[in-house]
């Protein structure tokens, strides 16, 4: 089996738990008790020891054959959505090593619940944001957008009758559209969250 196979697999299985993940986000729109309700529910499904070591092991092998294929390909990407294949998919690499260590250092080290909370108060506070803002935004996008760079290279019509361009382009819309109503949920429609006292401690205080 070729890197490349190896790399589209692993990105299959990854991909059900980012969707999970998102449409757990989705509900920060209502507020940060039922993101939390949602969240405890869908730990029931990816929150064992089984699945977290294949997950893990699965974004390894992600990250890994990520770099690999993206120092293979970099200088051969011509088109739009080549080059964004390349890209997004570097940057997710570099977000999963930061977003897991983070997450591992949050639960091992800081004994901290990772909940909403822990993903949102930075996001939350001032000059923390202005990192945490993009850093995020970037990520979402970037998922979309590796779907999509997938979806261009196709052949033939799908959903719709779409043509793999016409379906690439509503991908990287559908996606543009979730990162703002993310956005607006995970910051309480713009207003700020209030950070229990306990997670303080990520905002250095």
């Amino acid at each position: 089996m070729t890197l490349k196979k190896i790399h589209y697999i692993s990105g299959l299985a990854i991909t059900i738990f980012v969707g999970l993940h998102l449409f757990n986000h989705c509900f920060s729109i209502i507020g940060a008790g039922k993101h939390i309700e949602i969240m405890i529910i869908l730990r029931h499904f990816y929150r064992n020891i089984c699945v977290e070591t294949i997950l893990f092991l699965t974004i390894s092998i992600q990250i890994y054959s990520g770099f690999t294929l993206f120092k293979v390909n970099r200088k051969s990407a011509k088109t739009f959505f080549e080059k964004m294949h390349i890209w997004t998919g570097f940057y997710l690499a570099l977000f999963f090593i930061i977003h897991l260590s983070a997450v591992l250092v949050g639960r091992l080290l800081l004994n901290l619940d990772t909940n909403f909370y822990f993903g949102v108060a930075g996001l939350n506070s001032f000059p923390l944001n202005m990192f945490f803002i993009p850093y995020y935004g970037l990520a979402i996008f970037s998922f979309f957008g590796h779907i999509a760079a997938i979806h261009n290279k196709k052949r033939k019509a799908g959903f719709l009758n779409l043509t793999p361009k016409q379906q690439s382009k509503a991908i990287l819309i559908f996606g543009l559209i979730l990162t703002i109503v993310l956005f607006y949920g995970l910051t309480n429609r713009f207003k700020g969250v209030k950070i229990p006292i306990e997670y303080e401690v990520l905002l250095g205080k």
